[in-house]
């Protein structure tokens, strides 16, 4: 495990495997290294010509975190990874994390190619839209001391999962660790902003990404992620839009793997 210092003190850790260009891998919300294999498996399957890196985001896994947050923050953490990789990197990001991606090479940092799995915009009618004080209702959860409820809150307004089915979650063995991430839940709100909110996406927040860019979704997912990937994609100039066969809003290292390699490549 390596880390590394962001600009407000915040440090940032991360696991990296080969050598040759740098990638990155952004999660999306609470997922971190300690429960999520699919950013290890890739870098092990990618180690003979790239340098992967899989980081926990501020406040999760091992990683910190300072007050007060701002989207600006997590910029600033890749930034500080990008520096560690040598100064340039190609970014992979998955669902809100593919948002932070995008925030992050529209502010300029050095990002050489994007890739994008799923950002879960909701455009249209394609699914209900967030309550429009989501943000609102995760803070105060963390505030009052109910992290389990900020955690329900995302699986069902967020994810759309029926209350009924979170009340079995809440009893397993992965609910704890979920709870743990609860308080940075709001963050990826804050990174989502009014997407999430049926309107169209805003034709601005993204108009200085001029590297190649691939939106990715799988061919089984929900059919309001493949309209999120079909909104970006055409919001994207410099964007090429590709199904994966077999997928849903998760991915196999073996399909990822091969598909970042060609488009690294220029495929």
């Amino acid at each position: 495990m390596g880390t590394v210092r962001s600009k407000d003190g915040t440090s940032i850790a991360f696991d990296a495997w080969g050598e040759g260009q740098p990638l990155i891998m952004v999660d999306g919300a609470t997922s971190f290294r300690a429960v999520n294999p699919l950013n290890a498996a890739v870098g092990q399957l990618l180690a003979d010509g790239f340098r992967v890196y899989a980081y926990d985001r501020r406040g999760r896994g091992e990683s910190t975190d300072t007050a007060p947050y701002a989207v600006e923050r997590e910029i600033e953490d890749l930034a500080a990874l990008i520096a560690d990789a040598g100064g340039q990197a190609v970014l992979c990001g998955f669902s809100s994390g593919a948002v932070l991606a995008m925030d992050a090479t529209a502010a300029g940092l050095p990002v050489s190619r994007l890739a994008v799995f799923e950002p879960p915009f909701v455009v249209g009618a394609s699914r209900p839209p967030l309550p429009a004080d989501y943000v609102e209702q995760l803070d105060r959860c963390v505030t009052d001391g109910r992290p389990g409820d900020a955690a329900e809150l995302f699986l069902t307004a967020a994810v759309g999962m029926p209350a009924e089915a979170v009340v079995g979650i809440r009893q397993s063995p992965f609910w704890p660790a979920l709870e743990s991430v609860a308080p940075t839940i709001a963050y990826d709100g804050r990174i989502m902003g009014s997407t999430m909110s049926g309107a169209p996406l805003p034709s601005d927040r993204w108009a200085a990404i001029t590297v190649p860019t691939l939106v990715l979704y799988g061919e089984g997912t929900d059919p309001s992620l493949v309209a999120g990937a079909h909104a970006a994609a055409d919001l994207l100039p410099t964007a090429t839009l590709l199904a994966v066969p077999g997928e849903q809003h998760s991915v196999e290292a073996d399909v990822l793997a091969p598909v970042l390699r060609r488009f690294v490549a220029g495929g």
